[in-house]
């Protein structure tokens, strides 16, 4: 009676890892209005991971946060982005050169300013608005002489904050690059979106 043997079954094949869903680097004819919606919650909190699922976008994590930078290069979005900030400048009248302005205000006042020329303090009513805006707080004190419900009102002592000079020239060397920072620049080969997306989600895995 012949024996048979049973043929070894093939090893299987690990199974192929889902590939990350990407969003796409180019938006053909206007944009949607769920990439109009992301635009618009990015602009919130400058938070690319989170506006990408606050917009409704199925993707949590890594691939957000991949995703998500692959929306911010893309041209029509920055286009959209651009045109929501000039709007919003417009609204608020916030713009890059009032800021500098009120900065350098902040950094070069003179505390003299906040005093008469016989060196007695002025009264809050009476700074000017650019003294007031240097101001950082204010606080009241009513002064009383005696105790209990023979004490007499005497007058107020007031106490004056000066905004932090020292933060706002350095911000203002900053921004005109007086100071140079010294870092270590790592230059790397340009990378695919493909290599990119590899190296970030292992980078991920790592920490």
């Amino acid at each position: 009676m012949s024996k048979t043997t049973k043929k070894p079954e093939p090893a299987k094949k690990p199974a192929a890892k889902k590939p990350v869903p990407k969003a796409p680097l180019k938006t053909p004819g206007p944009l949607s209005e769920r990439h109009k919606r992301f635009c618009d919650e990015y602009l919130i909190d400058l938070n690319g991971a989170a506006a990408y699922q606050r917009a409704g976008f199925k993707a949590k994590g890594n691939v957000a946060e991949v995703n998500s930078a692959r929306l911010l290069r893309n041209a029509q979005i920055k286009s959209y982005l651009n045109e929501r900030n000039a709007e919003r400048q417009k609204r608020t009248e916030i713009t890059a050169d009032r800021v500098l302005k009120e900065m350098a205000r902040l950094a070069f006042f003179d505390p003299r300013r906040l005093f008469r020329p016989d060196g007695s303090p002025l009264p809050i009513n009476e700074l000017d608005d650019e003294t007031a805006a240097a101001l950082a707080g204010l606080e009241v004190l009513e002064e009383y002489e005696g105790h209990g419900e023979d004490r007499v009102f005497v007058g107020y002592t007031k106490k004056y904050k000066i905004a932090d000079k020292t933060a706002n020239l350095a911000n203002l060397a900053r921004h005109f690059q007086l100071f140079v920072d010294k870092t270590e620049v790592k230059v790397v080969n340009e990378l695919s979106d493909d290599e990119l997306d590899a190296r970030i989600l292992g980078y991920a895995a790592k920490g």
